[in-house]
């Protein structure tokens, strides 16, 4: 089970502990978007202050009818209390969640200032 907070931006954040491919872990607070269909986004500052390896590049349609491109690159991260490799878009100025990070797994929120987030492995 994945536990966080519902911050006073009635953002729901989870910590996440990233692996650099050094070995060393880096804690980040990442906002829950359900309308993010992929794993999880990360400011390129951060990607390359990690030094994450370069996967491929990623492109996004956008709601407002935009195009962009962005790196994707590999970080592998504790989820749920296991090393999880995958995919993350370099983009953005804050680290996102998104669904296809939540599959197979159920999510509650207490949606107030200091709510509870509850992200559990479906049975």
């Amino acid at each position: 089970m994945i536990q966080g907070v519902v911050n006073a931006a009635y953002e729901a954040v989870v910590t996440l502990p990233l692996h650099d491919p050094q070995g060393l872990t880096r804690d980040i607070e990442a906002v829950i978007d359900t309308g993010y269909s992929g794993f999880l986004t990360l400011p390129p500052v951060l990607v390359d202050e990690l030094r994450l390896p370069f996967a491929y590049m990623g492109q996004a349609f956008l709601a407002n009818d935009a195009v962009i491109d962005f790196d994707v690159h590999d970080v592998t991260l504790l989820w749920d209390g296991q090393p999880r490799r995958i995919q993350a878009d370099a983009t953005g100025s804050i680290p996102l969640v998104g669904m296809a990070m939540l599959d197979r797994h159920d999510l509650n929120v207490e949606v107030v200032n200091g709510g509870r987030v509850i992200i559990q492995a479906r049975a």
